[in-house]
């Protein structure tokens, strides 16, 4: 790697650091709000130890999926779930996906073609959730929202309603994530009964 590459891959990484402090609407067990690379360190931790519920997976493709699927946050920051949701209801042409998409391969402009085009092939498989890697994924990304929202200190008017239909199609299968889900949405039931009432 010559200096000037080195500088553009610098750039990207420095760009990159914004997840560190881009939040998303969920807590943290301390009451802080929960950062976009906070989130995507979890999903990785969890393929790490979950990769084996789908024989036959190929790790490291989980693995540089994971690292990647909210990498364009990074450029205009995280939309919750509900929010998409309420924007969908709206005009089902107001899809996230392609404004991140846009934001992604902004942010991986300064790397050479060949590593732009991996990280953006790699979000756009993702998207497509077609590979069984992309769909383990899909459900690691969507249980650990979660998992972080029966944990967090959340405030008195969460939603965990929401979370009770959140991204089922991608944890139905296989057994082991389906009966992760099941712990996670016992857990979210429970949340909501603890939940004050004004």
């Amino acid at each position: 790697m010559d200096d000037a590459q080195l500088a553009r891959t610098l750039e990207f990484l420095r760009a990159a650091e914004r997840l560190k402090t881009t939040r998303r609407s969920g807590y943290t067990s301390a009451g802080d709000p929960e950062s976009v690379a906070e989130h995507t360190w979890r999903v990785c931790l969890m393929a790490l130890v979950l990769h084996d519920a789908s024989p036959g997976l190929d790790v490291a493709r989980l693995l540089k999926i994971c690292i990647v699927h909210d990498l364009g946050e990074a450029v205009n920051g995280d939309v919750p779930a509900p929010e998409q949701a309420r924007r969908l209801a709206e005009d089902p042409a107001a899809a996230k996906s392609a404004d991140e998409r846009r934001d992604l391969v902004a942010l991986v402009a300064p790397l050479p073609a060949a590593q732009r085009d991996e990280i953006v092939a790699l979000w756009d498989e993702y998207e497509a959730a077609q590979t069984p890697e992309a769909r383990m994924a899909k459900a690691l990304d969507k249980l650990e929202t979660i998992l972080q929202h029966t944990q967090g200190a959340n405030p008195p008017d969460f939603d965990y309603a929401f979370n009770l239909g959140y991204g089922r199609r991608f944890t139905a299968a296989p057994d082991a994530i389906a009966r992760l889900r099941a712990a996670l949405d016992a857990d979210t039931e429970r949340r909501a009964r603890e939940r004050p009432v004004d």
